[in-house]
C-alpha cells in the first residue's frame, strides 16, 4: 500500500477494526431504515392509492416531459458555465490588471452569492412570468453561479501542474498563450476533470431550485402532481428516485469520457508526470 503524508497505512488489527466499523454502521442505518419503512407503513403511506398517480400514463407522461425540461436545462447550464469559467480563469491568470480584477471580482460575487437569489433576481429582471421566463432564469442563475466555481477549479488546474512544464515552454521561446493553450490546459485536465464531474452533478441537481421561479421541470411538475393528489412523501420519493438514476448515469458517462480521452494514470505516474517535458 503506498504510504500517504497525512497518515501511515493502517497495519492488520487497524483493518480489522475499520472492517467491523463499517459492519456495524451498516447494521445501524439498516436498522434506521427498517424504522423509518415500519412508521410510513403504519401511517398508511404505502396505500396504493397514493402512488397509483405515479403509474397513471398521462401522469407518467408529464413526468417524463418535466425530466427532459430538467436535462435541457442542466444541459445549457453546465455547457455555458463552463465557457464562463473557461473565460473568467483566463482573466484570473492574465498579467493584465483589467482583465484580472474584473474576473476576480465576478468570480468571488457569485460564488459568495446564495444560488437561489441569482436565479429569483434574474428571474425579476427579464419577467417574473412562468414557462420561458422561468426556464431561463435557472438557465441563468446557474451559468453564473457554475461558472464563478468552474474558473476556480480552472484556476485550480492550472497552477497545479508543475512549474517547470511551462518553464520548459518558455525556455524554447513559447509566448504565454501558447505555454497555457498547448502546455498546461491540457495536462490540467486531466487534473480538474474530477472537480468539472462534480460541479455537473451539482448543477443538475440544483435545477431543481426551478420551483421558485415556476420554471418547467421535475420539482415544479411534481409539487403540483403533490398538491393534487395530496402525497407529498410518495412524490419525494419518486423525484428523489429520479434524481438518483440522473446522477447515477451522469457519473457513468463522466467516468466513460474520462477513461476514453484522459487514461486512467494518476498524477503521481511518473510517465504521465513525464509527458510534457519529453513532448517539448
Amino acid at each position: 500500500m503506498p504510504a500517504s503524508v497525512l497518515f501511515d497505512a493502517p497495519g492488520p488489527k487497524t483493518a480489522a477494526r475499520h472492517r467491523l466499523y463499517t459492519v456495524i454502521a451498516s447494521i445501524g442505518l439498516l436498522l434506521v431504515v427498517a424504522a423509518v419503512i415500519a412508521q410510513l407503513a403504519r401511517k398508511g403511506q404505502f396505500a396504493y392509492d397514493l402512488w397509483e398517480p405515479f403509474v397513471t400514463p398521462n401522469i407518467m407522461v408529464l413526468i417524463l416531459e418535466a425530466t427532459f425540461d430538467t436535462l435541457r436545462a442542466a444541459l445549457f447550464a453546465v455547457l455555458g458555465a463552463l465557457v464562463l469559467g473557461v473565460l473568467l480563469g483566463v482573466g484570473k491568470l492574465s498579467d493584465h490588471i483589467v482583465m484580472r480584477w474584473p474576473s476576480w471580482l465576478f468570480v468571488e460575487f457569485f460564488r459568495a452569492v446564495p444560488l437561489l437569489l441569482i436565479i429569483i433576481a434574474t428571474w425579476y429582471a427579464i419577467g417574473a412570468q412562468s414557462g420561458l421566463n422561468g426556464f431561463l432564469a435557472v438557465v441563468i442563475g446557474l451559468v453564473l453561479y457554475n461558472g464563478a466555481v468552474f474558473a476556480e477549479i480552472f484556476r485550480a488546474g492550472i497552477n497545479a501542474v508543475p512549474r517547470g512544464q511551462s518553464e520548459a515552454a518558455y525556455a524554447i521561446g513559447m509566448r504565454k498563450t501558447m505555454v497555457t493553450r498547448i502546455v498546461l490546459i491540457p495536462q490540467a485536465v486531466k487534473i480538474m476533470l474530477p472537480s468539472l464531474i462534480s460541479q455537473a452533478i451539482v448543477a443538475l441537481k440544483d435545477t431543481s431550485l426551478g420551483y421558485a421561479v415556476l420554471a418547467p421541470g421535475l420539482t415544479y411538475t411534481t409539487r403540483e402532481i403533490s398538491r393534487t393528489f395530496n402525497n407529498t412523501i410518495q412524490t419525494a420519493f419518486v423525484i428523489a428516485a429520479i434524481y438518483i438514476v440522473l446522477n447515477l448515469i451522469l457519473t457513468w458517462l463522466a467516468t466513460v469520457a474520462q477513461k476514453k480521452f484522459v487514461g486512467e494514470k494518476t498524477s503521481s505516474d511518473p510517465l504521465a508526470a513525464g509527458v510534457g517535458v519529453s513532448a517539448l
